[in-house]
């Protein structure tokens, strides 16, 4: 069998990442893992942070069995998750951690950002939705908690595009990426100048931002003789849900798309941003997608909920068997997903609880109960959005499609056709993997475009149908 040409996702969300070897074979997709692994959010210094020399010594590994199995890329690309940054010095040199999203460093400084420039005139500009994490936030909070570092960077560069420059030694950041960042002109997808100068960030340590499946360069020879062979570095959507939304198996615009896995990412695919002031308030926000679409969405807190009930109560089950437990459950009530109870809370279960006596519902006990609530709280959140998405758009939509992690939930997509009175379309599983695949693809000449991409996920992966 001949195989045209053979590409590596690297896909590292906040639990996990894992290194997929994608490859076309007579106009099907072939994945094969590779490599899995551990990520998560540890304590240093009294902040939460990511351990991005743990995080890239599995890129390593990865690579290595990739070698080890006779199964060598032609080239490589990585996804993260969006917002959080590092700051380099002039050598190139870490300056402090990589503090995670979650962390309490942001609060207040919201604030402190529309001191500087007012939140609507900030939506104007960037067009991005309001999350207390943003970067333009962590980044006001670095200024004024930590300004030496400031004082000493050179570079600042999202996660993807530090792991990439470990790869190849290439220090800019990728398009999609950039978008998540509150600092990046949703109309000009450049860095926009009068944010960065209003909030006095110095403007010299943002790189040179390169569109979705551009050419980085190729190996460092210190990662070369690290694995033991040479490919090209090509930054896909480096944020996951572009990268997830680019595998969405859609065959028009009048679907939505709904990246479900620690977040729930809901929206559509637009040719332009909208800016206004009603897409502000209704919370919409304008990221950057393959292609340079937007992806005009709404973040939704998402399974995290689910996750954290599982670790703290779940007593060891399986998805299957929370999945049960939830459709045992006869608890007639909801909770708001997006309640910031949820957000970091040290008990998910007492947050849970706290929600509903805080909306005047008893407090539930069982685990059913719980995950019986937030189940129907997702599902009811989708269906909100989605009536904002008609009315901001003026369209009707008449499919929602699911991919990623939880669109393997047969029970959180029952109960989101019926609610949202759409049929559901579920899977790939696997969806940032594959969009960052056949970004690469694309790259390489194999596949001409994204409708071909889109064509051959659907004759590639068997997509669940759920009618309401």
């Amino acid at each position: 069998m001949i195989y045209m040409h053979r590409v590596l996702a690297i896909d590292i969300g906040a639990s996990g990442g894992r290194h997929i070897l994608g490859e076309l074979d007579d106009g099907r997709i072939r994945l094969t893992e590779v490599h899995r692994f551990p990520n998560g959010m540890v304590r240093k210094g009294g902040m939460l942070c990511w351990d991005l020399g743990a995080l890239f010594a599995e890129v390593i590994t990865g690579l290595q069995k990739c070698a080890a199995l006779g199964t060598i890329p032609e080239s490589v690309g990585i996804d993260t998750w969006g917002v959080d940054f590092v700051l380099l010095d002039k050598e190139g040199q870490l300056l402090g951690d990589a503090v995670a999203y979650r962390d309490s460093r942001t609060q207040g400084m919201d604030a402190e950002v529309y001191k500087r420039i007012p939140e609507a005139e900030l939506y104007a500009r960037a067009g991005i939705q309001k999350q207390p994490f943003n970067t333009i936030f962590q980044l006001m909070a670095v200024k004024i908690q930590n300004p030496q570092l400031l004082d000493k960077a050179a570079c600042l560069l999202l996660i993807p595009d530090y792991l990439h420059y470990l790869l190849c030694g290439t220090r800019a950041t990728e398009y999609t990426i950039a978008s998540t960042t509150g600092l990046l002109g949703a109309a000009s997808r450049d860095w926009d100048g009068e944010i960065i100068r209003r909030c006095g960030f110095p403007a010299g340590i943002f790189q040179n931002i390169r569109p979705s499946g551009s050419e980085w360069g190729r190996l460092t020879s210190q990662v070369r003789d690290a694995v033991g062979f040479d490919c090209r570095v090509v930054a896909p959507p480096s944020h996951d849900t572009a990268s997830a939304f680019l595998s969405v198996p859609a065959q028009s615009d009048d679907s939505v798309f709904l990246s479900s896995g620690t977040w729930s990412l809901i929206g559509v695919e637009r040719p332009a941003p909208d800016t206004s002031e009603a897409s502000r308030v209704a919370n919409f926000t304008n990221e950057g997608g393959y292609g340079y679409r937007y992806r005009y969405l709404t973040n939704i807190m998402g399974l995290w909920i689910i996750q954290s009930l599982r670790a703290e109560i779940g007593g060891g089950a399986g998805y299957p068997e929370l999945e049960r437990l939830a459709r045992s459950s006869d608890y007639p009530y909801s909770v708001d997903v997006n309640d910031s109870l949820f957000f970091s809370p040290d008990s998910m279960a007492g947050a849970v609880r706290a929600a509903c006596r805080a909306a005047s519902h008893p407090a539930p006990e069982s685990v059913g109960d719980m995950l019986k609530c937030v189940y129907v709280g997702l599902a009811r959140s989708y269906a909100q959005s989605i009536g904002g998405l008609v009315s901001h758009t003026g369209r009707r939509y008449d499919a929602l499609h699911i991919i990623g992690g939880g669109s393997r939930d047969m029970f959180l997509n029952e109960l989101s056709a019926k609610t949202c009175a759409l049929p559901v379309y579920a899977g790939p599983a696997e969806g940032t993997a594959l969009g960052n695949i056949v970004s690469q693809l694309i790259a390489m000449g194999e596949l001409p475009g994204v409708g071909a991409a889109r064509a051959a996920i659907r004759e590639s992966f068997d997509i669940q149908e759920v009618l309401f």
